[in-house]
């Protein structure tokens, strides 16, 4: 059994130094126009920045490269990767396979890893772009944890897992605010409108509100809830995940400290004093989350433990 990465998302340069500190192994980073639902917006000399920073402290960095590439931007795909192969990254994370081939007639050799957001659902798929290259899959967030752990035993390439933070339930590449609400004749109700990154959508049936922003990749719509199974990460351990990641778009640089540093705890604790010493604390650990738990996101284990309904 092997101590799994945990791996961050951070906002700024001044942030990555925060994250060493509490504890994080890995920092995935990237630019708006390139990678989606990034906690911080890095452009290439701040990349550049961030990786001497991260290197230095024995850890790994990795860009994203996410987005749906039309053809008027794989020019600037091609400059963009040619810059990461300079600056020297850890991976690239990509769903697009434009990006693959990009990187084969630049002949980039920045390892890549696979994440197509919500269908990365079996092992097949998983072994497919292992075969073409890639070293890690990003499994979708609406998987149960027989589902993770069954892809885990016959999948080809590492496995990274969403472990904290909120989850986007719908993109779309326009600005779609208001438009479906005024195709029925409603009004949508927008709390902040004016904020791109912290507006919320109101379900007055359910009582939620939905995150919602606009960027260069159009429009993302957000859980209520945040995703947090920092008391339930024993099977996960079991299973072998190569990687935890906690999602810090829009929360504040100390939340994500906090909850990076607990997640610290946990694991440490289960690979350095054994199971009982995690059980021993996972529940002050994540009485601990609570506490500084934004009143308008609620805490869940996401699909971990429910079958997923379309």
């Amino acid at each position: 059994m092997k101590k799994p990465e945990l791996l961050v998302t951070p906002q700024s340069v001044e942030h990555v130094a925060a994250l060493i500190e509490a504890g994080a192994d890995a920092f995935l980073i990237g630019e708006q126009q390139f990678g989606l639902r990034l906690a911080g917006d890095f452009t290439v000399a701040q990349v550049e920045e961030a990786k001497n920073m991260i290197h230095a402290a024995g850890k790994k960095v990795y860009v994203a490269v996410n987005a749906l590439f039309h053809n008027d931007r794989l020019e600037a795909l091609d400059t963009y990767l040619q810059e990461m192969q300079r600056i020297g990254v850890d991976a690239l994370v990509f769903g697009d396979p434009a990006v693959v081939m990009a990187v084969r007639e630049l002949e980039i050799t920045i390892p890549l890893h696979w994440n197509p957001e919500t269908i990365a659902t079996n092992w097949f798929q998983v072994n497919y772009w292992a075969e073409r290259g890639s070293k890690r899959a990003v499994l979708a967030r609406e998987l149960s944890l027989d589902e993770i752990v069954e892809i885990k035993e016959n999948a080809k390439a590492e496995i990274e897992v969403q472990v904290h933070g909120m989850t986007c339930m719908f993109q779309s590449k326009r600005s779609l605010l208001g438009n479906y609400f005024l195709y029925r004749d409603q009004a949508m109700e927008i709390e902040n409108r004016k904020e791109d990154r912290n507006m919320f959508l109101h379900d007055k049936e359910r009582k939620n509100k939905y995150p919602i922003y606009e960027d260069a990749n159009g429009t993302h719509i957000f859980s209520p809830n945040d995703m947090c199974v920092i008391d339930e990460l024993g099977e996960l351990f079991e299973a072998n995940i190569d990687s935890f990641k906690i999602d810090g778009v829009l929360q504040t640089a100390d939340y994500v400290n906090t909850v990076t540093s607990l997640y610290r705890q946990a694991i440490d604790a289960y690979f350095e004093q054994g199971e009982d010493a995690y059980e021993d604390i996972k529940d002050d650990l994540l009485a601990q989350i609570e506490d500084i738990q934004p009143s308008l996101r609620p805490l869940d284990t996401g699909f971990i433990f429910k079958e997923t309904v379309y």
